[in-house]
């Protein structure tokens, strides 16, 4: 079995360029590494750490305050989020950042499948820790750099930086490969953007000791996450063994000073700080993955901000109500709750910490329990409603079911405990097992609450018989539930979203094929026309060809710059229409040598064989003289014919077809070998020795003479003189 951590770093391997972007074009999108290169010349419709705008409304105010320091447009969807606005196929559409996440997301699954060579069917998302601070991170070291040097050229060179997309897109590259170089670097380093705004040129310089002081309030927020982490955590500095550091911004020196004084500890860097939370997210799919086998871990994960669920009261008028799941309380976890309603009634989950929330809406959603009916009597049913947060952590109320009460008759009921169960009964038990495990679960608790009646009826079994009471039976209801989370999207609207990437993936297979096509055509015009100046040069017949080549290079970046896929495959097979006799006659020009050579080599081999039984050698003369005369005959042929096309090559030039092809020479060859060489190669007859006869008389008699008289013997009939048979036995054979 391969192991998951090799897994985790062929895959990070594999996505280390997959960066979190997208950049809409005319014809199609770009996504990865693809639209990181178009972040400059494609500004406006290149979006990147959009991952923020997750769950936030376009009022939000942490989106009205980001919306000046982005170059590309947000703009608000119909269902009140926020949506990002650009130019996709010459017109313009507003993507919800759902569908943003979705191209993304579905770019590294086709990553994944393609690298490992089989189908990818879930993922692993990493999330945000036990105690963190969101808006913190990388980027907003950049942001102070940027605002700083957007000062600075405002009063060096008069330049509004902000008002130029691209210039702005520039300037953060710049400031974030000076931040990176800053960081090993304490003396004063240069930042230089050639061209950068109305053909001017800036420059500016900062080090390390200014860029602390600049972000003295940045890094005043990197302890409070460490505090709050510890305290719910239970744990004292003490406690902690080591203190490993990973992500970009953990290679700030001012970042890692802080955090080790913190802790007290020297601060471990053994994991790769960009990739550990991938190899993290690796490792967790192997522990979940069957097909993997790694050691045990205990990882119990945990409700980030507390729940709690409101509702209104039937008893009391106004609202009540009640933490279901606190704050660290462990994950996936399911609870049952009781209500007792006579009719349908709505629940409402939220946070109830929202200032420790990082969104402003502390809404989860509202959910609607309906068909809930009084009972028989008229009294209230019991409701018991399961509410759920799932291996995702994600809330949710999974099922809800009414118990009914129903009471048989005084007389119907059973006095003997051991009888079997009535119809109805018989009739209840198969509703029950139809309903579900949920419904077995009520019943086991009914039994558990019917159970101390029992006992006490069995305490009294010595006592007179007392009137009985009606039997209770329960059952089971499902009820179904109306879920509405907050932000969800409908069902009709997710259908569309779905049907429209199917539809932009289909267009970008599209655009890819028809770059395809125009590169094949692109590709083999240069390799032409390199040949056609090199080892081509003496096979070209006019200059028409080599100006036809020309001719279509200009195309390619002329008319020919943007046309249908088929005009490119037409071209392209026009084009080798052209070259390729031109690269058939070099190689025929290559090749002929060589085979007019290996059939020269046989018609001498043949002539040799020839001449040497004309001249009656020995290794020969067994050869029948009518088949060497035939192999005489297919020789001189052979010569005939060689000499001749050799004769008509010789006087063509290279430019024309040749007299005869390499195949034709081969083809000939071996017509010559498949007819001379068996009878060439043809072994002499096998010659028999002399038979002794002496060797027969002393070795006994031959040729059936022991048969004879064996035969005469048996019949009886004496010896040739006519006396009988002798009667002393012989020996088996006689000796001289």
């Amino acid at each position: 079995m391969e192991s998951p951590v090799k897994t985790a770093k062929h895959f990070t391997d594999v996505c280390r360029s997959l960066r979190a972007c997208v950049s809409f074009g005319p014809r199609n999108r770009s996504i990865g590494a693809a639209a990181k290169s178009q972040v400059v010349t494609n500004c406006k419709n290149t979006v990147q750490g959009f991952k923020r705008f997750h769950g936030r409304a376009f009022s939000d105010p942490y989106i009205q305050r980001l919306k000046s320091s982005l170059v590309y447009d947000l703009a608000q969807m119909p269902s009140g989020t926020t949506g990002i606005k650009v130019m996709y196929m010459e017109e313009e559409k507003v993507f919800s950042i759902e569908q943003v996440t979705a191209m993304l997301l579905t770019k590294m699954k086709e990553t994944a499948e393609h690298a490992l060579k089989k189908p990818v069917a879930d993922c692993v998302v990493s999330v945000l820790a036990t105690a963190c601070d969101p808006e913190l991170g990388g980027k907003d070291f950049d942001e102070m750099l940027v605002r700083h040097f957007c000062e600075e050229f405002g009063k060096k060179y008069k330049l509004d930086v902000k008002t130029k997309p691209r210039a702005l897109v520039r300037l953060y590259q710049e400031c974030e490969k000076l931040k990176k170089l800053m960081s090993a670097n304490s003396s004063d380093l240069p930042l230089n953007i050639e061209c950068f705004m109305n053909d001017i040129d800036v420059s500016g310089k900062l080090n390390r000791y200014s860029f602390e002081e600049m972000c003295a309030d940045v890094l005043g927020r990197v302890e409070a996450p460490l505090h709050n982490l510890m305290e719910q955590a239970k744990l004292k500095k003490e406690d902690i063994y080591a203190v490993e550091i990973v992500g970009g911004a953990s290679r700030i020196p001012s970042v890692k000073e802080r955090i080790g004084r913190f802790f007290g500890k020297e601060l471990s860097t053994t994991l790769n700080a960009d990739e550990a939370v991938a190899r993290g997210c690796a490792l967790q799919c192997a522990i979940l993955s069957p097909a993997f086998k790694v050691r045990e871990f205990s990882i119990t994960d945990a409700v980030a901000y507390p729940i709690s669920l409101k509702w209104n009261s039937a008893a009391e008028e106004g609202l009540s109500d009640c933490e279901v799941f606190p704050k660290n309380h462990a994950a996936p976890f399911s609870k049952v709750l009781t209500f007792y309603r006579r009719e349908p009634f709505s629940l409402e989950a939220y946070y109830n910490t929202p200032r420790e929330l990082p969104y402003p809406d502390p809404t989860i959603g509202q959910f609607v329990i309906q068909k809930v009916v009084p009972q028989a009597s008229g009294e209230s049913s019991k409701v018991k409603v399961k509410v759920r947060v799932n291996i995702h952590g994600i809330f949710s109320v999974s099922s809800a079911s009414l118990v009914e009460v129903q009471k048989t008759e005084e007389g119907e009921e059973p006095m003997d405990t051991e009888q079997q169960a009535t119809p109805e009964e018989e009739t209840d038990q198969d509703e029950t097992k139809a309903q579900g495990d949920g419904q077995k679960e009520t019943e086991e608790e009914e039994e558990k609450t019917t159970s101390p009646e029992e006992s006490k009826t069995e305490k009294k079994s010595d006592q007179p018989p007392q009137v009985k009471k009606p039997k209770v039976k329960t059952k089971v209801l499902e009820l179904p539930i109306e879920n509405s989370p907050q932000w969800e999207l409908a069902i009709d609207m997710l259908n569309l979203f779905v049907e429209n990437e199917g539809n932009m993936i289909m267009q970008d297979k599209l655009e890819k094929e028809r770059n395809d096509a125009k590169n094949y055509v692109e590709e083999y015009v240069y390799d032409m026309r390199d040949k056609l100046h090199g080892r081509l040069e003496k096979f070209v017949s006019e200059q028409q060809d080599r100006q036809y080549y020309k001719d279509t290079e200009n195309w390619l970046y002329e008319d020919g710059e943007d046309q249908p896929k088929q005009q490119y495959i037409d071209k392209l097979a026009e084009l080798k229409k052209l070259g390729q006799p031109i690269q058939e006659r070099y190689m025929e020009s290559e090749e002929r040598p060589r085979a007019f050579d290996d059939m020269g080599k046989q018609i001498q081999m043949y002539m040799k064989v020839v001449e040497a039984y004309k001249t009656k050698e020995e290794q020969y003369d067994h050869l029948d003289q009518e088949e060497i005369n035939k192999v005489d005959k297919m020789v001189n042929e052979a010569m005939i014919w060689l000499n001749s096309k050799m004769n008509q090559q010789s006087k063509l030039s290279l430019t024309v077809e040749p007299a005869v092809r390499v195949r034709e020479i081969q083809d000939k060859t071996k017509e010559l070998y498949s007819s001379c060489n068996p009878i060439v190669t043809k072994p002499k007859p096998k010659v028999e020795l002399p038979k002794d006869n002496k060797a027969g008389e002393q070795n006994g008699p031959v040729n059936g003479q022991e048969k004879a008289p064996a035969e005469g013997t048996e019949k009886g009939t004496g010896d040739s003189t006519g006396n009988p048979p002798s009667t002393e036995p012989r020996p088996d054979m006689d000796l001289d």
